[in-house]
């Protein structure tokens, strides 16, 4: 729908207007900090920040009735700014004006609801939100979207002249980062660091695709993340990972998607993520919490993350139960199939506990948990729900498999249902279900493959053919007819038809 086909009050709601008084606030000291300089710490005591709009509370004038419509009528407007994770300009940077929007197809991923025969094995309704639909495949974009719109409005409106992006990553991030760089002005260029030999082949290939200066560094993500915070503060570089706060402020948008697409009612509803830097956890709760201040949405949903016993600092930091007595201690990672939640000191985790406290103070104690799953019970978990028609990656299995805990320990309710968050396209991780297929995992993993759940290709050379066809070298006639009819014989025969 084009604009000017709105009635004059509709295309006032529709279009944002730049505004907003956007601070870094340090979750250490409490201080706040322009955001005419790109910040990961806070410069008075180290600490990690968040973005906060500290005129937040004009939103109240506009009655919830109209922040509702007014994010719905703008799935019908036809312009890109407004088709991403900008929809909801307002409460994501309502500082960067439409002009600078990068808008390469993120967010607007779709809730599946898990076919019933799956459903009925789980016992438990569920639906996937499917984020490895955004364009480098995994929710990474819906952040780096909010961060390289900022870094196109320095770069248009402040007079910035040349940036350099650098992230440390498990795969989907420098994807991102590297996908968003190569889109953007010619003086944005990419750098990503990797974990030697602790990504995947898919993975590996996309920041190489996009024309990122890609460095592997011995260790695992926790060690490539060191070195790039050793770069941000000592070399002018834009960081591009979750320490960076406008990457929270874009993955909340997760949040108001599933409010939007669940029609703004949220009650009986728990959202399961796995925990891997814990950017997305705490946008997450972030997001909801903005929609339930402004009466957008009257109820909040449960928030339950999942981490795998091979990389589980937050789930022991909150298996605990006496608030009082718990201690934050980084964990030594070991090798996981949910490789993009392989990560053992978490950058975002003041962030986690900050945002958890607000979030129980305005729902109760039972509204954030986190509970802890098994390699194998990650794998067979993706399996199982591919095998019913979903396409989800080993962090979807996480997910899948956290549901099935939280039910176990009694977490949910019986009239609940939960959305999972499948965090990347299956494909990215296909090498794991191929050692699964073929029982290869390495005896670190402690995975054994499932024989209900293995499959492999059948090769089919029919019995009595003389020759068979080859590339440049066709069968023709009755010979390709007997080739033909025996092939198709032995197919029937195994298909028992």
């Amino acid at each position: 729908m084009r604009l000017p086909d709105f009635s004059p009050e509709d295309r006032a709601l529709v279009m944002p207007q730049t505004q907003g008084d956007l601070r870094y606030q340090c979750l250490g000291c409490s201080s706040l900090h322009g955001i005419d300089e790109l910040l990961y710490t806070c410069p008075n005591c180290g600490q990690v920040l968040l973005i906060e709009d500290q005129d937040f509370d004009r939103h109240a004038a506009t009655s919830p009735v109209d922040w509702r419509r007014r994010f719905d009528l703008r799935r019908m407007l036809n312009l890109p700014a407004l088709k991403g994770v900008f929809r909801y300009s307002e409460l994501i940077a309502p500082v960067i004006p439409l002009d600078s929007v990068i808008y390469l197809g993120e967010g607007h991923t779709p809730l599946v609801e898990a076919e019933p025969r799956l459903t009925g094995q789980i016992g438990f309704p569920f639906m996937f939100k499917n984020d490895g639909q955004n364009p480098s495949a995994s929710f990474k974009d819906r952040g780096m979207a909010a961060a390289m719109s900022y870094i196109n409005y320095l770069i248009k409106h402040q007079g910035v002249e040349r940036i350099l992006s650098v992230c440390a990553s498990t795969g989907d991030t420098s994807a991102s980062a590297a996908l968003y760089a190569s889109y953007l002005d010619a003086r944005v260029k990419s750098a990503v660091l990797l974990p030697h030999g602790k990504v995947t082949a898919q993975q590996l290939a996309q920041p190489l695709g996009s024309g990122a200066q890609v460095f592997e560094v011995p260790g695992v993500f926790d060690d490539c993340m060191k070195v790039v915070e050793h770069l941000s503060e000592n070399w002018p570089v834009a960081l591009l990972n979750s320490k960076n706060a406008w990457r929270i402020l874009g993955q909340e948008s997760y949040s108001y998607e599933i409010a939007q697409d669940l029609d703004y009612d949220l009650t009986g509803c728990a959202v399961f993520m796995p925990i891997g830097n814990a950017g997305n956890v705490s946008a997450i709760m972030s997001g909801f919490l903005k929609l339930h201040r402004l009466g957008i949405i009257t109820s909040l949903p449960r928030i339950i993350g999942v981490q795998s016993h091979h990389a589980d600092p937050v789930f022991q930091y909150y298996n605990q139960p006496d608030a009082a007595k718990r201690k934050w201690r980084p964990v030594a990672v070991q090798p996981s199939a949910a490789q993009a939640a392989m990560i053992g000191n978490p950058v975002s985790m003041p962030r986690v506990r900050e945002l958890a406290r607000r979030y129980q103070l305005a729902a109760g104690p039972a509204s954030f948990a986190v509970v802890q799953v098994s390699e194998q019970e990650i794998m067979d978990h993706m399996l199982l729900a591919n095998r019913h028609g979903h396409i989800i990656c080993t962090q979807g299995g996480e997910s899948l498999a956290g549901l099935v805990r939280a039910r176990e320990q009694g977490l949910l309710a019986k009239d609940e249902f939960a959305v999972l968050d499948a965090t990347a396209h299956h494909l990215k991780f296909i090498g794991f279900q191929q050692m699964y297929f073929e029982d290869s995992f390495p005896p670190e993993f402690g995975v054994r493959p499932r024989p209900d759940l293995v499959n492999s290709p059948q090769l089919v050379r029919a019995q009595g053919l003389e020759r068979l066809p080859e590339p440049g070298r066709p069968l023709e006639g009755e010979e390709m007819d007997e080739f033909v009819r025996l092939t198709a014989l032995d197919i029937a025969k195994r298909l028992e038809l």
